[in-house]
């Protein structure tokens, strides 16, 4: 089986002789300039851009392609035909979670206001201004909109705090989705990137919910229609948000966004952690081994669902 995986040492070290070695495997290294010639069995996409994604998944012969990424929607619409295609949610929800969880937990805590307060070297009171004081999160009613592997780990952080969590999925109907979003202190966004989803965070959502309310985006920046989300930050509609996307995205250094007291940037990477790149290797290594013995490894995706 010949298998095209990025050319990280991780990687490099699935083809060694050693225990920690995949034997049956024929592994070819592509880099971020450069793809491997002839054909393949499947392809890892991972560590690169658009251009080398697209001759990778131009591959002959490939029968599956693993992204080791949450999303899939750089993928769709370039798929070999035929071609199974897997995601590893697994190997970034805990990360996700944690950081929407230290983002609520920061924000209820007036983290981000105490932090500029810093920088401007001012002692800042406890009992800030405005419609938000300092709280915790015990009984605030937390909306996940999207509800898979993401959704259950920070299900299971937030419960213990005292949180009240729902969840809306793609099954959701549309009238007890509004309602679950008008009662939400905190509405968190987990859905992928799709035509179904773009813009689903517009003015007419903002509107419907709870003065105060607090959003976070960590699924992808085109969730929400930024010029609508601007004027409720500023307008007082919503309390403040937590975003790890934005659109556009990278944030140009002119953008109002960056200028919000109420807002918490960070520059994508919910899901990165010091060990990220060896675990993406050892969940490809777990991957190849059920392929060879013949079973169905974890993650199939089943293109056209949602959430």
């Amino acid at each position: 089986m010949r298998v095209l995986v990025p050319d990280a040492p991780e990687f490099r070290a699935l083809a060694a002789h050693d225990e920690g070695s995949v034997p049956g495997v024929d592994f070819a290294f592509y880099s971020r300039t450069e793809v491997p010639q002839g054909p393949a069995d499947g392809a890892v996409l991972w560590l690169v851009g658009p251009d080398i994604r697209r001759q990778l998944l131009a591959t002959p012969g490939l029968r599956w392609v693993l992204t080791l990424t949450a999303g899939i929607e750089h993928v769709q619409g370039q798929l070999p035909e035929g071609a199974a295609l897997y995601n590893a949610s697994r190997l970034h929800d805990r990360a996700v979670a944690t950081h929407v969880l230290a983002g609520m937990l920061a924000a209820s805590r007036g983290l981000h206001l105490f932090r500029d307060a810093q920088a401007r070297r001012q002692w800042a009171s406890p009992a800030l201004p405005g419609p938000a004081p300092l709280t915790t999160l015990d009984g605030q009613r937390v909306v996940l909109w999207g509800h898979g592997h993401i959704g259950r780990q920070l299900e299971g952080m937030l419960s213990p705090l005292g949180a009240q969590v729902s969840g809306i999925r793609s099954g959701t109907p549309a009238g007890e989705r509004q309602e679950l979003l008008a009662a939400a202190d905190w509405v968190v966004l987990l859905l992928p990137g799709t035509e179904q989803t773009r813009g689903a965070v517009n003015a007419q959502t903002l509107s419907g919910l709870k003065p105060g309310a607090w959003l976070c985006n960590v699924g992808r920046g085109p969730l929400i229609v930024t010029d609508d989300l601007v004027r409720a930050l500023q307008d007082g509609t919503l309390g403040g948000a937590v975003l790890d996307v934005t659109d556009p995205e990278p944030l140009p250094a002119d953008h109002v966004l960056w200028t919000l007291p109420n807002v918490i940037l960070t520059p994508h990477i919910a899901s990165t952690t010091a060990d990220l790149v060896a675990r993406g290797a050892e969940l490809t290594r777990n991957f190849l081994i059920d392929l060879q013995q013949g079973g169905e490894p974890e993650g199939r995706v089943e293109v056209g669902s949602l959430y």
